[in-house]
């Protein structure tokens, strides 16, 4: 009997090895578990980064100068764990510039964000020299949510449910990156999700670039609302969290029904990116002030116990004094429990690289640090409110011995001490203090 292609292309890949490392967003972390079961399924075996394996892809991001300069840096730390390995470059930054990895020494392939679902047909094909896959990803009309059944040893599963976006705010590189805005079908979802519960993930967090735009160009459009309604109607999910939505999609029923939800977290992560109007209006953000302080009070008047979380930029450009104290301000006076604050980045191709008044580093990152300090005790005093109550947590994979790390409905980190057993798994703690932003709590019992 004759081997299929298939079966040779298996044979011959059965005793490689693969490494991966992944930076950026949870879209991208999805994405990486998607390549991994593509790479496991053809006969890959799966190892650590620094283990030297002859494989290793290198899942990039470009949000900021920094994560460029990560994702080189792999490159090069993967040469010096093995000079002879094969590296595959892919995501954001490969998307934007593959020429930056197609030059660097030890790159064999670099593909575009919509070409990691042919991960293994571009491997077994055959290059004399650097092979460059990257197509026009604005072009993209369509998304397709790749089968998981399993995710990267992690204890909280991510679904992506939507791709790209359109916003293009004046700083951001992503809808160049990322494409259009594109949404999976509502039964691939539900699909996805009954697969992840079947292997026993007790929490599906949703993801993509864009998720509160999710739904709006299918046919017939739906919304994320109708597909949280879904997911909790039609399948046995345990936990269901949200990814970062914006401000103006966040309605006054979407929070209602979070509120009322057996399983989906109370918490909501919301890009501000700053509290000054101008500021807001140079970055091509539609709201202000005002009304982003309105959504954030109405989702805790709703949910006492939520976590809101705010990603915000400092020293954009022509940012004064006067508008950095405007948002720290706003910041000051709301109930927020979670700072992600980021120095501006110039993104070359982006309105706000050429703006006049670039802020100069240093000062970018002062403000930042300032921020963060704030972000620390809003966090502090948020965990402390816990101390003495019951919470549900799910235990993290990994780590050694008996010290567990058990993540909340309300996105707190609790640390507590119980067997191996317990990771990946629903327990129940009894929150006894709180250190700095962590959670002490007893020994879990499973719920």
């Amino acid at each position: 009997m004759t081997p299929s292609s298939e079966q040779n292309q298996k044979l011959s890949m059965a005793s490689q090895t693969v490494a991966f490392a992944t930076l950026g967003c949870k879209t991208n972390q999805f994405e990486t578990a998607a390549m991994q079961e593509q790479l496991v399924n053809a006969g890959f075996r799966v190892m650590s980064f620094d283990e030297g394996a002859e494989l290793i892809v290198i899942n990039t991001c470009t949000v900021t100068g920094a994560t460029d300069a990560q994702s080189r840096n792999l490159v090069r730390r993967a040469r010096r764990t093995n000079p002879d390995c094969r590296i595959v470059v892919t995501g954001c930054y490969a998307q934007v510039n593959p020429q930056v990895f197609a030059d660097l020494p030890g790159v064999a392939l670099v593909i575009g964000n919509e070409e990691k679902k042919q991960l293994v047909a571009l491997l077994t094909a055959k290059a004399d020299k650097v092979a460059v896959a990257v197509s026009d990803i604005r072009q993209v009309e369509t998304a397709c949510l790749p089968p998981l059944t399993s995710f990267a040893g992690r204890s909280r599963a991510f679904v992506q449910i939507q791709n790209g976006c359109d916003a293009f705010c004046s700083y951001c590189i992503i809808p160049y990156a990322r494409g259009a805005s594109r949404s999976a079908s509502p039964g691939e979802v539900l699909q996805q999700v009954n697969t992840l519960v079947e292997g026993g993930y007790p929490e599906v967090v949703l993801t993509g670039i864009h998720i509160g735009g999710y739904g709006l160009d299918l046919t017939p459009p739906t919304s994320l609302l109708t597909l949280i309604q879904r997911i909790e109607q039609e399948t046995d999910l345990s936990r269901l969290r949200l990814g970062s939505v914006e401000p103006t999609e966040i309605p006054d029923d979407l929070i209602d029904v979070v509120a009322a939800s057996a399983i989906i977290c109370p918490h909501f992560h919301i890009p501000l990116q700053a509290g000054d109007d101008a500021v807001l209006q140079r970055m091509g953000r539609h709201y202000d002030r005002t009304f982003f302080r309105e959504r954030v009070l109405r989702i805790r008047a709703a949910l006492p116990d939520a976590a809101i979380g705010v990603d915000v930029i400092t020293g954009f450009p022509g940012e004064t004094e006067e508008e950095f104290a405007n948002t720290c301000a706003l910041l000051e006076e709301l109930p927020v429990t979670h700072l992600h604050v980021f120095p501006f980045s110039k993104r070359p191709g982006t309105p706000a690289a050429s703006m006049p008044n670039q802020v100069p580093g240093v000062v970018s990152k002062a403000r930042a640090a300032r921020l963060r300090e704030l972000g620390d005790q809003k966090l502090q005093h948020f965990a402390a409110a816990f101390v003495g109550r019951s919470l549900e947590v799910v235990v993290e994979t990994g780590g050694t011995g008996q010290q567990l790390k058990g993540v909340s409905r309300n996105y707190l980190d609790v640390l507590f001490k119980g067997p191996k057993e317990l990771r990946g798994k629903s327990v129940l703690v009894e929150i006894t203090g709180a250190d700095g932003a962590h959670l002490t709590a007893q020994k879990g019992r499973p719920r």
